[in-house]
Formats: C-alpha cells, structure tokens, sequence
C-alpha cells in the first residue's frame, strides 16, 4: 500500500489530529493525485462529530480536492502526469444503474454511490477524503480542472460549486430570469457567481445588508435585508427562481410569496429541522419547491468547464493544515469569507512517504 500524510478526527469529541493513513496502489484504471489544496466544507464537520449518524474512525475529511495527477495506470485514457484534476464529493457508483449511465451518479441506485470520505468502497476499504497529501482515485471519478483558476481557487467548486450550477442549469437561469440567492456564504456567493455568469438578473437575500459591498462586487445586481419585513412586500411575486442555500429553518410560505407564476424555490441547504408549507402557497401560482444535491460527473466537469471559460473561482481563505481545528469553529461561527482552503504542502510532517 502507499501511505499519506493526512489529518483525522479520532472521535466525536476530539479534535483533528494529524496522522498516516494507507492509499492503494495504483490499478490499472486508477489516478494518483498529488493533493495541493483541499477545501473545508461544513459537511465534514457533520461527519467528523458523527452528527449525521455514526462514524467509522479514524475519519479524514475532504471533498473539494484539487492536485496533479503523479501516476495513471496502465489502462487510463483521460489523464496524464502533471493535469490539473479534482475529486469531489464521490470517488465511485455501480456504473450499471440507469442513473449512472445518465451521468446522474449521486443517485445511483447503489446507495447514492462511493463518498469520498466516511463509506466503503467496492475494494472494502473506508473511504478517507482529501484532507491528505495523496489519494488514488478510478479515473472515470476524477475531474480536469480549468488551467486559468488557481487550484486554491477551484477546489470548493468540487462541492458548493456543482450544488448551486446544477439547480441553475435544472431550472433554466439565464437571460431573462430573475434569480434570488437566499444567504450569501460558502455556497451562495457561488450561486451568485454563477447565475451572474448565466445572465440571469440576480438578486441576494441575505440577514442582513453587512456583506452588500462584497455581493454587488461578485454579480448581485440587488441585495436586499431579510430582517426587514418590507422586503416582502416589495420583492413579493418577483422571481423566476430561488436558491436557498442556508441550512436552518426559514418561513417557507414567505419566500414562496416572493416567487412569480410558476417559479421555483429551491432547496441546496440542508437544516437539521423539518420544513413545512401551506400548499396554498404552491397551487395559487403553480409555483414549486424542490431539492437538489450535488450534480453527476457530466455536469461537475460542465461546471468546471464553465467556470474556466468565465474565470470563476471560489472566494477562499487559505489556511495551514494546523489551523483546521480553528477553522472548524470559525466555519460554525460563520466566520469566513467564503470557504476556508487547506494548503495541503503544510501536511508533510514527515518524510517517509512511500515513492
């Protein structure tokens, strides 16, 4: 096996803590991928704290990687030594369900395919994610990265990146439609950037108006306070779509008011608590509210095509492999403007690496 330098949550309880953990070799099919930045998501402080159901640990986090590939295997067609390439948020499906061979892998009718952290893979190996030096990855799970966008840049968009392109894509945002990106954080100032980029009109729907300087400068047209109950009124029946990236418990009936005949709200965020409705505030303008997760492997390159050829990249901190554990508490304390990045060159604490 190869080793890798990495950082790992031990329990529930414990803070990250930097260890070695085990990759395999590269099989005919397989990437190896020098990691150089990986990106903090607040879903790896779920699963790090086991708050979305028991871990396996140790348990090293990361699906927003972003490296070069250092070795292909015999049979790889896709990749060469020195590529930009990314891992997002699975590293593997069944490739036989008729969602997989839409390109629609994340729901794969296997469990919603591999994860790249926290599962099992078809070897029977826990997953462990990129908050590492190195990972081996099937190339068919692997993804070319743009050469214009800094890696560091890039690497959220293997996660917050796809989940707000794809419900902009699903639901038609471009010329002509009138977008709502509600919160603006790690994954709404993506949403903004991208329906900007689509040509959408785009409005932000924050708390409050402290973060309006840094919206209107990344594509919001209109910015507009939450806590301010005329904001209601005067939006009301405005909008073609709504993206609501906030995980915690909004008035439904409300933001669906601000929706125009047959617009969509759409849900990216994912609150611990259960959301209710009026259907009424559905059926009286054939409006709907819908979910939408991460997008499959077509589409995340799509994205990440898309993002190249607009220049678009993430707003990112980036940070030392030592500073996770404080990132994790600023992430919950919405202290970060946008997403915290791992410099992964700070994990080689050790020079016994397998060549």
């Amino acid at each position: 096996m190869l080793t890798a330098n990495a950082y790992a949550a031990t329990s529930a309880t414990e803070p990250l803590t930097p260890t070695t953990i085990e990759r395999r070799e590269v099989g005919p099919r397989d990437v190896l991928i020098d990691i150089k930045y990986c990106g903090i998501c607040h879903s790896d402080i779920h699963h790090a704290r086991s708050e979305w159901g028991e871990q396996l640990y140790p348990v090293v986090p990361g699906h927003k990687v972003a490296g070069l590939v250092a070795e292909v295997g015999s049979e790889v067609t896709k990749y060469a030594v020195g590529d930009k390439v990314g891992v997002g948020c699975l590293v593997g499906s069944c490739r036989e369900c008729a969602y997989c061979e839409a390109g629609r892998e994340q729901y794969c009718t296997q469990g919603g395919g591999t994860l790249t952290f926290g599962d099992t893979d078809k070897y029977g190996r826990v997953t462990q994610g990129g908050y590492a030096t190195r990972m081996t990855v099937d190339e068919d799970f692997v993804l070319k990265l743009p050469d214009n966008v800094d890696l560091a840049n890039v690497a959220p968009l293997l996660c917050a990146g796809i989940t707000t392109y794809s419900p902009l894509r699903h639901f038609g945002a471009g010329p002509g439609k009138k977008v709502a990106v509600v919160g603006f954080g790690g994954l709404g100032h993506m949403a903004v950037k991208f329906a900007h980029a689509l040509g959408a009109e785009v409005t932000v729907l924050s708390q409050s108006l402290k973060k309006q300087d840094d919206g209107k400068r990344l594509g919001a047209d209109h910015y507009y306070a939450t806590s301010d109950p005329e904001t209601f009124e005067t939006l009301a029946g405005t909008f073609d779509l709504i993206i609501n990236t906030v995980s915690a418990k909004l008035e439904l009936d409300s933001y669906l008011g601000l929706l125009a005949v047959d617009g969509a709200l759409v849900n990216v965020g994912a609150p611990a608590e259960p959301l209710s409705l009026n259907v009424f505030s559905l059926l009286m303008k054939g409006r709907s509210f819908a979910g939408s997760l991460i997008g499959g492997l077509p589409e995340t390159q799509e994205m990440l095509d898309f993002a190249g050829e607009h220049g678009i990249g993430a707003e990112v901190e980036v940070i030392p492999a030592e500073k996770i554990n404080e990132a994790y508490d600023r992430v919950l304390a919405s202290d970060v403007r946008y997403r915290f990045v791992i410099d992964t060159s700070t994990l080689h604490f050790a020079d016994d690496l397998d060549s």
